[in-house]
Formats: structure tokens, C-alpha cells, sequence
């Protein structure tokens, strides 16, 4: 069996240190294969907030993947957001990322971000062409019998959840992918989780969002997923923070 743990919106710079150690305590104690952060590790994608995401996430001893989120391009610094808006995040990957190993298994990647919009908020998901036929190519790549989890950031379609990702471009690359017979999608953004299963043209499509560790709540606590795979298939556990006691 495989076990991940799938994390997303840290959002450091406005973290939850209380989550941040909790998560650590539970990867230390657990041992989890890897760990997959889908996005938004960072709140405005300062210098310092890169630097903490990595020195945390170094922290925690387990081999990880990390996705870019919306708020990992530059916010204030907008000749850098055009001209080169994944720099930074660029040197986290490079930071933390050292390739994971898992038996049978791949993480493929799907950029949702994009750093200019045609509609006033930039923060909402887009899967471009370029990024759709990435992703696409590297499944098609893979060893035959391999199983496929995709991470992104966005949540590809709305998912019943108090925050909205309005993706576009989301209902064909879901298609797209079921009709590759993915195990999952793995997102965040909405800070809420959520497991469903999403029928396309090409069947369905199971879709996986984590929580945050962060201050920025929503309608649940603070939390991470965890996910276990054997031949039988994927299943899900939302691990949530208890509140502290009085």
C-alpha cells in the first residue's frame, strides 16, 4: 500500500504555526511514501514566504511534490509577473523537489494558473492549451500499467464548496483525463475538502480537494488529506486539527 499525504494552501505568511507543527508531528509519527502540496504556499509570493515554505517543508524529512498556486506569482511586483511569473516558485521546486519514488504510481502535474486573465480576477483556475497537452503527454508517457494521481490548484469544476474556482477550461481537461482513466485530481484553492465523483463525456472523474493550514478558514478546521492506495483502489481520510482545549 501507498500512503500520501496531500496538502494545499499554506498560504505562509499568514500560516497556521499550530497546523504547520501538527502536520509535521503526524508526518514524523507516520512515515507517509510522499507528500503531494497542491498550490499556495505562499500568501503574496514574497521572498521571505518562498523561504519558509522551504525551509518547512525540508523540515518534514518525506519526499514531496509541490504544484504552484494562484498566489505563488508575484503580486506587487508586476513587470516580474509577466515577464517571469513562476521565477520564484521555480527556485522552491528546485529547493524541495528531489523526485519521489512509488511503486506502480505517478503525480502528474497540470498548471491551473496563468498569470494575466481576460476578467478582472486573476486568482480563478485556468487550464491553457499548452498546459492541458503537458500534462496529457507525460500520462501518455507513462509505463503501461501505471496509475495516475493529476495535481493542480484549482478544483477543475465547482465542487459544492463555500469558495469558488470558476476554472476554465476545466470541464474538457476533466474529459480529457477520464478518458485516460486517471485515479484522481488533487486540488485545493476553496480551502474546504471534498471528494466527489464528476461525470464527464468520456465517464467519470474522481476529484480530491484538501483544506489549508492556514488562518484563512472557511467552513471547516484546519486539515490535510490522506490518501491510501493498494490494488483495490483509492480511499480518502480528512484529517482535521482539533480545536485545543480549554
Amino acid at each position: 500500500m501507498i500512503r500520501l499525504f496531500h496538502i494545499s494552501d499554506v498560504h505562509f505568511g499568514l500560516e497556521d504555526r499550530a497546523a504547520l507543527d501538527w502536520v509535521a508531528a503526524c508526518v514524523e509519527r507516520e512515515r507517509p511514501n510522499a507528500i503531494a502540496i497542491t498550490g499556495d504556499l505562499t500568501m503574496r509570493a514574497r521572498h521571505r514566504e518562498f523561504a519558509a515554505a522551504a525551509a518547512w517543508i525540508r523540515g518534514l524529512g518525506a519526499p514531496v511534490t509541490v504544484e504552484v498556486g494562484n498566489h505563488d506569482l508575484p503580486y506587487f511586483n508586476l513587470t516580474e509577473r509577466f515577464l517571469d511569473p513562476y521565477r520564484r516558485f521555480r527556485a522552491l521546486q528546485g529547493a524541495v523537489n528531489h523526485g519521489i519514488a512509488l511503486p506502480g504510481l505517478a503525480i502528474v502535474p497540470l498548471k491551473t494558473t496563468a498569470r494575466a486573465q481576460m476578467r478582472l480576477n486573476w486568482s480563478k483556475g485556468c487550464v491553457g492549451e499548452r498546459s492541458l497537452t503537458a500534462c496529457l503527454a507525460a500520462l501518455d508517457a507513462l509505463p503501461p500499467g501505471t496509475r495516475a494521481l493529476v495535481a493542480c490548484h484549482h478544483p477543475l469544476v465547482e465542487t459544492g464548496t463555500r469558495g469558488k474556482a470558476l476554472t476554465r477550461g476545466g470541464t474538457r481537461a476533466l474529459s480529457a483525463l477520464a478518458k485516460r482513466g486517471v485515479l484522481a485530481v488533487l486540488s485545493g484553492h476553496v480551502h474546504d475538502a471534498f471528494d466527489i465523483q464528476h461525470l464527464t463525456a468520456n465517464g467519470p472523474v474522481r476529484m480530491i480537494g484538501a483544506g489549508t493550514l492556514s488562518q484563512r478558514l472557511r467552513a471547516t478546521p484546519a486539515g490535510f488529506n490522506e490518501l491510501s492506495i493498494d490494488e483495490g483502489g483509492l480511499s480518502v481520510r480528512v484529517r482535521q486539527m482539533a480545536a485545543p482545549t480549554a
